[in-house]
């Protein structure tokens, strides 16, 4: 791990962190101007480094005082590294949630995500849940960690790392109408993922304890998946079966997973853990509306990315993306772009028709090419007055929908997808959708490619952003230099804010340093 601290300058990027494995499992190496992958030392990870990125256009509070300013005040701290990768204890599971017990029991009791907790055995799995394995056990428990993050307007970046283990978490949390929403989820998602991992493998040993049949293939052992979406079905689709015919040949519909009992229990805890969050945020949005309102409005799109031995995990809600660079086998020998998340926005076919299928008896479903006039994405984190009455009904005048006649309207439910890793493959660019305001993914992968041809050493998604605010200046007829002295805020008039992390599979021979705030 190297780390490399910078110094504040005005309009130069504020602070920085990266990570650098310390073994090898093969080279990229530049061959006639194309990649060509070189066999190397073995480990068990598929990454070498990343580099990550993220700047401000947004103006927004520096901390939020959700959960009466534990989550600011106590929690993030304990996770914001935004000058280096930093060694924590692995604490124990939700120690750091105990500031939600209040919501505990409500929240589980209404996981819509999870079919095989229904409330008549809710008793029975709060006491499993709360008796899981902590500690050293479980799917990501390791004794410590490698942290980063931090924020930048709205955005939140994360990033935890276990090299010797093999895995690589990361989470961007682009929020909107305010910072709470992607500062909850910077503070509690990565220990709630961990939570339902551990109950996960707790489960599978009582099973296998009571002599139940298990696949205990492990996910590195298992070479047939490439790449594979799955969606859920939403909770308020009253008949799937009658639409699901204009999903059967979708990318994203929902794909049998019978082959893959130990990925599907990865994916079932990334969705549960999700809908854990979001049900102990909207509860703490309802503690607190009285004093502050404008947090029923408040939400984020999410965006993480479970990199797993060589098993790449995504799960998103929103149109934030990841987008993977693969050698291009059957073209020129050059890389190309496969998107390995769908966007939800009402320019989403299919989501268009999620919310017509949801809401028949709703003719302002979209409103002005938004959902209800308010929001542009379908899916996301919060949000809670496009999702209940009560919510909708503690704002005033024309910040309240006017006509909430089938709540939600935006949904909670993730797409998932599970890509294994190949020598073919080279790196993977995890974004905001202010990013892909300014570049298309083969745009964004090619410049990515060139760079680190020429900088072996360098950091890309620095390099990323660098051209971003080019392309931005260029559009407004300003130069870079006065683009960046515009103060947050009024600078949102030309570009979002913008969280981008590149993570380089397969070589060490990459960036040492990332920027996450300008």
């Amino acid at each position: 791990m190297l780390h490399e601290a910078s110094t504040k300058h005005e309009g130069e990027l504020e602070v920085s962190f990266g990570y650098k494995c310390n073994g090898n499992i093969d080279e990229i190496r530049e061959v006639s101007d194309k990649f060509e992958i070189q066999p190397g030392l073995q480990r068990i990870s598929s990454f070498s480094c990343l580099s990550g990125a993220a700047l401000s256009a947004n103006a927004t509070l520096a901390n939020t005082n959700i959960c009466n300013g534990l989550i600011g005040e106590e929690i993030l701290p304990t996770w914001d590294s935004p000058n280096s990768f930093r060694k924590v204890p692995s604490s124990p599971t939700l120690s750091r949630l105990d500031i939600l017990s209040t919501s505990m029991q409500s929240s589980l009791s209404n996981l819509s995500c999870s079919p095989s907790t229904p409330t008549s055995d809710y008793d029975s799995y709060l006491s499993k849940s709360m008796s899981a394995p902590s500690g050293s056990e479980g799917f990501l428990n390791v004794k410590e960690v490698q942290v980063a993050g931090g924020a930048a307007g709205e955005d939140r970046v994360q990033a935890v790392c276990s090299e010797e283990n093999g895995w690589l978490f990361c989470g961007i949390y682009d929020g909107f109408n305010g910072r709470d929403a992607a500062d909850f989820l910077a503070g509690t998602l990565y220990e709630t993922i961990v939570f339902y991992f551990n109950l996960l493998d707790w489960e599978a040993k009582n099973e296998a304890s009571d002599g139940l049949e298990m696949d205990n293939s492990h996910p590195l052992d298992d070479g047939s998946i490439t790449h594979e979406r799955f969606s859920p079905l939403k909770n308020n689709s009253n008949n799937a079966s009658d639409i699901h015919s204009v999903f059967e040949n979708h990318s994203y519909a929902k794909a049998g997973m019978t082959n893959y009992p130990l990925r599907h229990g990865v994916l079932d805890s990334l969705q549960r853990a999700l809908s854990q969050a979001e049900n102990d945020f909207l509860h703490m949005v309802e503690q607190e509306m009285e004093d502050r309102p404008d947090l029923v409005s408040v939400g984020s799109c999410v965006l993480v990315v479970l990199l797993h031995g060589k098993d790449l995990y995504t799960l998103n809600l929103g149109d934030s993306r990841a987008v993977l660079a693969t050698l291009d086998v059957r073209g020129d020998g050059g890389l190309k772009a496969v998107q390995l998340t769908e966007s939800h926005t009402v320019d989403n076919e299919l989501e268009r028709a999620w919310l017509h299928h949801d809401h028949p008896d709703d003719p302002t479903i979209i409103i002005g090419g938004k959902v209800k006039g308010k929001l542009k994405v379908t899916r996301a984190f919060g949000v809670g007055y496009l999702k209940s009455k009560k919510f909708n009904d503690a704002l005033m005048g024309i910040l309240r929908v006017p006509s909430l006649i089938s709540p939600p309207y935006v949904s909670t439910q993730p797409a998932l997808s599970i890509h294994r890793i190949s020598k073919s493959d080279c790196f993977v660019i995890v974004g905001s959708d202010g990013l892909f305001d300014f570049f298309g993914n083969e745009e964004a992968v090619n410049l990515v490619r060139s760079y680190i041809l020429s900088n072996p050493t360098g950091d890309p998604a620095k390099f990323l952003l660098e051209q971003l605010l080019l392309k931005a200046a260029d559009c407004a007829g300003f130069s870079k230099e006065e683009l960046i002295t515009i103060p947050a805020g009024r600078r949102r008039k030309y570009h979002d804010d913008v969280t981008v992390i590149v993570i380089i599979l397969g070589t060490n021979q990459r960036t040492t340093r990332a920027s996450t705030s300008m």
